[in-house]
């Protein structure tokens, strides 16, 4: 059985290392014979080298943490996040009916077992794991109770205006945006921002040395 800290430990051995190499290592297919890339091979790579199998791909939600990973890129000496990161899908009634600390996306956030890989910058197929980052956040924490507000002007926004009027400009840390394809889609998902995310993993990554 992988806990959240058995596939923390695990990965951590990786730190540094190239994931396409690991990817062939791992029967991960990066490029098909097509000459496509697989778009989720870093996903894949990242489940295995966690010590998750494909027989057990949804054991992080059923063990109590999930894993997730974003691109950063170099810029002025330091790891940049390239984009935003998902948590959860907007669920109107648990945002209507729950404050922050007993709601589905605070829940999520407390689960994350975060991987940062890097972004070449032309090809997705280069890549190194950079770091490996448990969300060990304290409700008190500042940052958190920055989220909070995001999350207590998300939500009233939704009481007094309704579903529909949430968009990407919402909340300074979070956002509750369409998720979905086309512009009509009518699902939403909260994101962290790239602000949010530089702000907790910079200082962590800035003076890493990443193996060739």
């Amino acid at each position: 059985m992988i806990t959240r800290i058995v596939a923390s430990q695990n990965l951590s051995k990786y730190v540094g290392k190239d994931l396409q190499t690991l990817a062939e290592k791992h029967g991960v297919t990066v490029i098909g014979e097509s000459g496509n890339i697989n778009k989720g091979w870093k996903g894949l790579t990242i489940e295995c080298l966690a010590g998750l199998s494909p027989n057990n791909k949804k054991a992080p939600n059923g063990l109590g943490f999930e894993l997730k990973s974003v691109c950063y890129q170099q810029k002025n000496g330091l790891w940049k996040p390239k984009e935003t990161m998902a948590i959860t899908m907007v669920n109107q009634d648990d945002l209507l009916n729950n404050d922050f600390f007993h709601s589905h996306l605070w829940q999520k956030m407390k689960s994350l077992l975060f991987c940062m890989v890097s972004w070449n910058g032309k090809h997705n197929t280069d890549s190194v794991l950079l770091n490996v980052i448990t969300f060990d956040f304290l409700e008190d924490d500042k940052l958190i109770l920055a989220v909070k507000a995001d999350y207590d002007f998300i939500r009233n926004k939704l009481k007094t205006q309704g579903f529909g009027a949430l968009t990407s400009r919402d909340g300074k840390y979070i956002q509750a945006r369409t998720k979905g394809a086309g512009h009509g889609s009518k699902t939403r998902a909260f994101y962290a921002k790239k602000c949010f995310l530089e702000e907790i993993y910079v200082p962590k990554v800035k003076a890493l040395q990443v193996a060739a």
